[in-house]
């Protein structure tokens, strides 16, 4: 199956990770959201990013919310109880790594694995997000299958 995306003039063909790497039909594990790989929220504020990271675990199995920053994100975790929050840098109102700062800071939301997902790659930046306490990190542009790889191994089941 491969799905097209579009946003404006841009768009993009999606497919679900399992077929790319030729095994057929997408890995599901039952557990305790009805079937699905666990909860994702997806936080960026680039529309196309935030639909194509959607749409990608969702093909894999993943139940997925979304917000558009930071604060967006703050005010929707504790609603969506998220297994694990894919995270942009740089955006507007509230940035990433204030976000991951103040998800950490919360009793509520210490316990929910965060993956950076951003452009910016220096070595201060990984650095800085492990001070943070960030799970994982994964540059743009990423392969969707190292992203779907790296929230598979972050999610419980």
């Amino acid at each position: 199956m491969v799905l097209t995306v579009r946003c404006g003039r841009r768009a993009a063909n999606l497919a679900p990770v399992s077929e790319l790497e030729g095994r057929g039909e997408g890995r599901r594990l039952e557990g305790d959201r009805g079937g699905s790989l666990g909860r994702v929220l997806v936080v960026d504020d680039d529309e196309v990013i935030r639909q194509l990271i959607a749409v990608n675990l969702q093909l894999e199995g993943f139940e997925v919310e979304m917000a558009t920053d930071g604060q967006d994100c703050l005010d929707k975790v504790r609603d969506v109880n998220p297994d694990v929050i894919t995270l942009d840098i740089m955006m507007p109102r509230l940035d990433g790594w204030v976000t991951a700062v103040r998800l950490r800071e919360d009793e509520a939301t210490r316990h929910i694995k965060v993956v950076m997902i951003t452009a910016r790659a220096q070595e201060h930046d990984v650095q800085r997000g492990r001070e943070i306490g960030v799970d994982a990190y994964v540059t743009k542009p990423f392969d969707p299958a190292e992203l779907i790889r790296t929230v598979r191994n972050l999610a419980p089941g």
